[in-house]
């Protein structure tokens, strides 16, 4: 642990150094990526200076030993220092596995109505309330990047961008089929129906991940449909891109003007196409990346959301929680932290 703490430590101050140079400091694209991976060293670098302080307070509180005087204050302190180097230990245990690259990144998040009609697209506006709850409560930022209403509410598709810090690090366990079980609206008879909606959480592509090949994109300029307010269908504004070369299709008309329904569209193309780089990746890696919780099958049943018991359970790992109403306000903190860690403790057996 201390040869791989060293290691870190000479390379975040090799990092400080290089920052400072001009040579550097006049490459954008260079800053950026010292920057990054200075950040992605920061928390074990922190806690490995943290872990030398009490290993010297330690040194003091035992030479204190040797004084008479001093015997009863030295054996509180080391007791307290001993705790406090126990919990650096594992903290930095934790801090040292294998970081995913794209944990510190911000998302694209689409959420779609599945099995169920109406009452399916329902529910994926339920969860758009939520996950714009939860991001409001993280002090993250919410940008609608396309939108498909639906007469009786909700939406067949959202498609939306999570800004903040370290965003992928807590949403990417979010993809996957969410089931809702409760009394639709519509129902008269009071009966329980049970529906569905798929949740795809994608690491935003950053151009130094993935560069877009335009030659390669069909653009379609169409006009705006659906609900959108006053004046949405006057103009030619929403933008399709096709990427041809995998049949991949997104669409934007949040916007009145075609130029920004084009950025959003290409920011969209851009996520899915560097998320399907990514997929192929872990499925050339095998079994031991699909494992890991986040990475299984899109199509994996992920969580029940059951109203009529006030019930949500996360059937990867066998949470319960009896909170929904709490969850569907935002308050997701209880299941993405025993997610991660559930995560981390996985990673720390070797599975």
């Amino acid at each position: 642990m201390i040869e791989r703490l060293n290691i870190i430590e000479d390379r975040y101050n090799e990092l400080s150094n290089l920052l400072l140079q001009q040579e550097t400091l006049s490459n954008i694209k260079k800053t950026l990526e010292l920057t990054k991976e200075q950040a992605s060293l920061k928390d074990a670098y922190d806690a490995y200076q943290n872990y030398k302080q009490v290993n010297a307070d330690i040194e003091a509180a035992t030479e204190m030993l040797k004084d008479a005087d001093m015997v009863d204050f030295a054996r509180e302190e080391l007791e307290s220092l001993t705790l406090q180097k126990q919990k650096l230990e594992n903290d930095i245990e934790i801090l040292l596995l294998p970081k995913d690259p794209n944990d510190g990144k911000n998302v694209v998040f689409e959420i779609r109505g599945a099995a169920g009609g109406d009452e399916a697209n329902i529910f994926a506006g339920d969860l758009y309330h939520m996950y714009t709850k939860y991001a409001e409560k993280q002090g993250w930022k919410i940008e609608v990047l396309s939108e498909e209403h639906n007469d009786a509410g909700g939406y067949p598709l959202v498609v939306f961008m999570v800004s903040g810090e370290n965003v992928y690090s807590k949403m990417k366990y979010e993809s996957g089929a969410h089931r809702v079980q409760r009394v639709p609206v519509t129902e008269t008879q009071g009966r329980v129906h049970t529906s569905t909606a798929t949740v795809l959480v994608m690491p935003e592509a950053e151009e130094l991940d993935y560069e877009l090949d335009m030659n390669e994109v069909r653009v379609d300029i169409t006009r705006s449909s659906g609900c959108g307010g006053q004046g949405v269908n006057t103009t030619d504004s929403a933008v399709r891109l096709t990427h041809i070369p995998t049949g991949i299709v997104v669409y934007s008309q949040v916007e009145r003007s075609q130029i920004k329904n084009k950025e959003m569209a290409i920011k969209i193309l851009k996520s899915r196409l560097y998320d399907l780089k990514l997929r192929e990746k872990e499925e050339a890696e095998g079994a031991e990346r699909r494992s890991k919780i986040g990475t299984g099958d899109r199509s994996e049943k992920i969580r029940t959301y059951n109203y009529p018991q006030n019930r949500v359970t996360d059937h990867r790992i066998g949470f319960t929680t009896m909170q929904l109403d709490r969850v569907m306000d935002g308050a997701l903190d209880e299941i993405i932290d025993a997610l991660v860690n559930e995560d981390q403790n996985r990673q720390l057996r070797g599975e």
